[in-house]
């Protein structure tokens, strides 16, 4: 890679960050696409380093739990035998708080028992007092939370049923199907009905799909290295968390959580 101006290196980072591809962001700053990769992957580092850091010590009461499906290089049914074990399907783990909004820890990895107890353990880590979790209905939940929590913790999961709507007609234009039920389960604990919810982590899948380009479904942006898929996780949410001020707190998350004091401006990620 050869040595980029810091306004460069900003301007870069900066259409990463609001969804832009790494063609794209080539063309707009003639910068080639494996200089932006190279940047990606090392600003990604350091946002992790950041994150680790500075997640700790937390006072979440109500967090909510998902998981946003992506994948590297092919999806999961063109996986052949002998590729590479990163290829097909990936999954975000996303921890959420819903008061302040911040999300305190991550996770990707394949849709396991061993990522989500790797999951939830990292979350248990970084928190100082007994909170509600909600999840949705993904069995591995319900073990990882009790082995890492032990009775520390008020857990419920809620499970959405769907319902069919245009998926067999070819004259139906493509539409998600709509929640026929929702079913509350009490896991653990005495968790507040009021506050068994996944709503906010849910609209995250969104932010993520919009502010990271490779996350947009029904095209042809993806991830072609894991490497790469994690350090743009990396890299939004310590932009989520510290630079980007949420719509209803009026600050960053991280100044909601009492982390920051202040809006980090976007270069402090670059280190």
């Amino acid at each position: 890679m050869y040595t980029l101006s810091a306004e460069k290196k900003l301007a870069v980072i900066s259409a990463l960050v609001e969804g832009n591809s790494i063609r794209a962001i080539s063309r707009m700053t003639d910068v080639d696409r494996n200089t932006i990769s190279s940047l990606l992957v090392s600003t990604g580092e350091r946002c992790t380093d950041l994150l680790d850091g500075s997640m700790r010590g937390l006072r979440c009461k109500f967090i909510q739990c998902d998981e946003i499906w992506t994948f590297v290089q092919k999806k999961q049914r063109r996986v052949r035998q002998g590729d590479s074990p990163e290829f097909g399907d990936q999954w975000v783990f996303v921890a959420m708080d819903a008061d302040t909004k911040l999300v305190p820890t991550y996770l990707v990895g394949k849709r396991t028992a061993t990522s989500t107890f790797s999951f939830i353990k990292d979350l248990e880590g970084r928190l100082t007092n007994r909170p509600q979790i909600t999840t949705d209905g993904f069995r591995f939940y319900i073990s990882a939370i009790e082995d890492c929590f032990g009775m520390e913790v008020d857990f419920a999961q809620l499970v959405k049923l769907y319902g069919d709507y245009g998926q067999h007609d070819a004259a139906a234009k493509y539409s998600p199907n709509p929640i026929v039920e929702i079913i509350t389960k009490i896991q653990q604990g005495q968790p507040d009905e009021q506050h068994i919810s996944t709503s906010y982590v849910e609209r995250q899948n969104l932010t993520m799909r919009m502010h990271m380009r490779r996350f947009t479904r029904l095209t042809n942006a993806f991830s072609k290295k894991l490497e790469n898929l994690k350090a743009a996780c990396a890299l939004h949410f310590a932009h989520y968390n510290f630079c980007r001020v949420h719509s209803s707190l009026r600050v960053t998350p991280a100044m909601a959580a009492g982390v920051a004091m202040e809006i980090w401006p976007l270069q402090s990620l670059l280190g």
